[in-house]
């Protein structure tokens, strides 16, 4: 390892974290990029362009995950605000992307840094084929000098398939490429603990989410052009800090102080450690599409002794579900406890219900022996 990066391991606790990083994910919004008159703003981009590219330069690994596709979209289609249905959003994404790459590439190339564009879907980053490929593209491009800009592939990504925003995207692509620091930028400088106009006390360190309890945090601005907001900026940060990346959230306007390692925005300490991006993806941003009703004895397997669900130990099923969707388990009084990837169609479920596997094989065939969610299929979730 380097010694940069020894450095950034040592300070992982303080924002000299990001000072010392020899790689960091630095994510924009689109609120920051737009201008008044719509479309992108080529002095807040070049603003940005001209901090990442000066930490480039200074021999930083730097990806940049940037939003901004959909919103560079709208002023060529005639359109005056984000449109609500996907189709429209997938047309504006195709004619945006390549502009707003387009800007990029003159504003980095003035500075002699390389870009490229690199979209995903949330596929890419839970698919063990393709998420090897995606790694293995990124660190290629990362060697090579070049400062990936990373989006999601809006143009071909369905509800389903979706990441929901680019903070949790950030957090995804942190984790892939093994990031010392993750930034995440908007046009909000810090986290408050109310709202700022009303004298609101910013808060400025955060170790673990017991820190926020009773806390309100807002969700997309008044801009209309991004889908996030300090909610999913949190909740990216959160996601980063308890898989062992330290997280910075802040404005665009702070992001020299942030990279410097300055006292600005809210800083989110590590609070856990690495593990596989699919059971990340899996505890946070799984599209959840049913619920097993677990018994005492069950909960007890599978969070103190980290073991498979089996059919004897489930009480009730709601929800209608393919095999190999992802399902949450929940206690008797409907605490939910973990999430997991079950292995039988929501409809197969009820004539298994409190029953042993080996006596599921006999009556219906040895395909019924199997776990209802195996454990490496399994993630324990907090409330």
């Amino acid at each position: 390892m380097s010694s940069s990066g020894l450095a950034a391991r040592a300070d992982a606790g303080t924002r000299r974290a990001i000072a010392s990083a020899a790689r960091i994910v630095v994510k924009v919004g689109s609120s920051s990029l737009t201008s008044v008159a719509g479309g992108i703003s080529e002095v807040a981009l070049k603003n940005l362009v001209d901090v990442l590219a000066r930490r480039r330069l200074e021999g930083t690994e730097v990806i940049l995950v940037s939003s901004g596709a959909i919103a560079a979209g709208l002023l060529p289609l005639g359109l005056s605000r984000r449109p609500k249905d996907l189709a429209t959003q997938q047309a504006a994404a195709s004619v945006g992307q390549g502009l707003l790459m387009a800007h990029y590439n003159r504003a980095f190339i003035s500075h002699g840094v390389t870009v490229s564009q690199v979209l995903l879907t949330s596929e890419d980053l839970t698919r063990r084929s393709q998420y090897v490929n995606a790694h293995r593209a990124l660190e290629r491009l990362l060697h090579l000098g070049v400062v990936p800009v990373v989006n999601e592939n809006d143009t071909v990504a369905t509800h389903e398939i979706r990441f929901g925003d680019n903070d949790r995207l950030a957090a995804l692509v942190a984790h892939l490429v093994k990031a010392d620091a993750l930034v995440l930028l908007s046009d909000v400088d810090s986290l408050y603990d109310g709202p700022p106009a009303d004298g609101a006390r910013r808060i400025s360190h955060v170790d673990s989410p017991e820190d926020l309890e009773g806390i309100v945090i807002g969700s997309a601005g008044k801009a209309g052009v991004g889908t996030g907001g300090m909610a999913t900026k949190v909740q990216a940060a959160l996601i980063a800090a308890e898989t062992g990346i330290p997280a910075l959230v802040t404005s665009t306007e702070n992001a020299a102080a942030a990279l410097a390692g300055d006292d600005v925005g809210t800083w989110f300490s590590i609070n856990g450690s690495k593990r596989p991006v699919r059971l990340l993806w899996l505890a946070h941003l799984a599209d959840i599409r049913g619920r097993l009703v677990l018994d005492d004895g069950a909960v007890r397997a599978v969070c103190e002794r980290h073991k498979s669900l089996l059919p004897a130990g489930i009480t009730a099923v709601s929800g209608d579900f393919e095999a190999g969707d992802a399902v949450e388990l929940a206690d008797s009084a409907g605490t939910v406890v973990a999430h997991g990837l079950v292995n039988y169609q929501s409809a197969d479920l009820p004539q298994m219900l409190g029953r042993s596997t080996k006596s599921l094989a006999r009556e219906l065939g040895r395909e019924y022996e199997r776990e209802v969610v195996h454990v490496d299929d399994l993630v324990q979730v907090h409330a």
